[in-house]
């Protein structure tokens, strides 16, 4: 039996414990809650990676180690995350369930306190973060951005997104950009450290065997001495219903491809996380481009040829929808044709029963097989935390079981094209 329970620890530090014997291992994660924004986004992206480096008690990487070593081989890795349009930096834990380990061990306490001690006592020198450990960190970050053009189809779904939503905080990637990232010093990184302890809401998560009042305890002590402001910076989420023009916008780009990328973006029409038709959105996703068997994939895909690959995805907190294909440089006309011709049949249902049904089992599985995962199940209820909901996923697997073909066709019915941005070869 799984129970859930949320309360908040502190002012803005909010927990949510699964308690579940499902697992072996227990899974615990802290993030600080930022409004992604281009002026802070790559300094709170470096942030974990910089405290992770070391604390007051294990100034150095072999330390730490060690220290996990002692929670039986546990693990506790940064983590940058982009919800919507808010940022989630802090560190992912996992270790040992208590009841695997040898007699009366008590890992929980253990893990949540080297938790806390890595977000409040780090290894510092003269008032600020480690010159050395700033500058390691911070070329591995100003790394982490060039080598996002090495995978061209995340590429170019990271360029439509930034063109796309140009002066709204979702057009900034949860890396930053590279010439703030090389700005950052060691000062200027502590002063942000700062900034977010006293200011950013934090979002607590336990799934193990633990009662909540357990996990409370040890996570209530470890986090004794964090600073908090008096009015704290809650990210905001700004759904665009519609598209920002009467005409699609077209944005090319040439490199030195074999093989075209073509992405295109759509307003949901206010459909998210947020509505009373989001099963609905989930299910119409899965149907035109979400799964192996959808329209996109068995119609551009297999039966055309069009596309060597061609998918949808949703950003169900900001109201926006994704198709992202590969082609050859000559089909462009032919594929975009043919990717909203797909789209035309979902809005006007045409489209078998079969082809519903399978799409309500794809998203149906996939919430369950999330519930088995802990870090899918982690990363769901982040989610829930950032929109400010408490539904667990068999509630949501509910309503997409009772999605009727009408509720589809509707929610289809909303999307507008918004950007087209094609990655073309430079002799094309």
């Amino acid at each position: 039996m799984t129970q859930v329970t949320h309360r908040e620890l502190l002012p803005g530090v909010r927990l949510t414990a699964v308690q579940t014997n499902k697992f072996k291992s227990n899974l615990l994660s802290l993030s600080l809650m930022a409004p992604l924004a281009a002026e802070t986004a790559a300094a709170n992206a470096l942030l974990p990676y910089v405290l992770r480096r070391g604390t007051r008690s294990h100034p150095d990487m072999e330390a730490l180690s060690a220290a996990l070593d002692e929670l039986y081989g546990g693990s506790i890795e940064p983590s940058v995350r982009k919800k919507g349009e808010a940022q989630a930096v802090g560190f992912v834990a996992s270790f040992l369930d208590d009841a695997y380990a040898p007699g009366e061990t008590r890992i929980l306490e253990s893990a949540a306190g080297l938790l806390g001690e890595l977000l409040l006592r780090p290894a510092a020198e003269d008032g600020r973060f480690r010159k050395d450990y700033v500058e390691g960190e911070r070329s591995n970050l100003i790394d982490r951005i060039q080598a996002q053009v090495n995978e061209k189809r995340s590429y170019s779904i990271l360029r439509l997104t930034q063109e796309m939503c140009a002066g709204e905080p979702y057009g900034v990637d949860r890396l930053g950009d590279e010439k703030s990232a090389a700005a950052i010093t060691a000062e200027g990184l502590w002063e942000r450290y700062q900034a977010l302890l006293a200011q950013a809401p934090v979002e607590l998560y336990y799934c193990g065997s633990a009662d909540a009042d357990r996990v409370a305890a040890a996570l209530s002590a470890a986090l004794d001495g964090l600073p908090r402001g008096a009015e704290l910076d809650e990210p905001d989420h700004g759904v665009q219903d519609n598209a920002t023009q009467e005409q699609p916008r077209l944005v090319t780009e040439a490199m030195d491809v074999t093989q075209g990328k073509l992405a295109l973006g759509f307003r949901t029409g206010g459909a998210c996380v947020w509505e009373e038709d989001y099963p609905a959105l989930l299910v119409f996703n899965a149907l035109y481009g979400g799964t192996p068997t959808s329209r996109l994939f068995l119609n551009v895909r297999e039966k055309l040829s069009l596309c060597y690959f061609a998918s949808s995805m949703l950003e169900k907190f900001k109201g926006v929808m994704v198709v992202s294909s590969g082609i050859e440089f000559a089909n462009y006309e032919k594929a975009k044709a043919e990717i909203l011709a797909q789209l035309d049949n979902c809005r006007t249902g045409a489209f078998e029963d079969w082809e519903l049904e399978g799409a309500r089992r794809a998203v149906v599985s996939s919430l369950r097989a999330a519930m088995d995962v802990q870090s899918r199940l982690e990363d769901y209820w982040l989610g829930q935390a950032v929109a400010g909901l408490e539904e667990p996923p068999q509630d949501l697997v509910d309503r997409v079981e009772a999605v009727t073909r009408a509720q589809v066709t509707a929610v289809a019915g909303k999307m507008e094209l918004d950007t087209i941005y094609f990655l073309k070869g430079k002799e094309d």
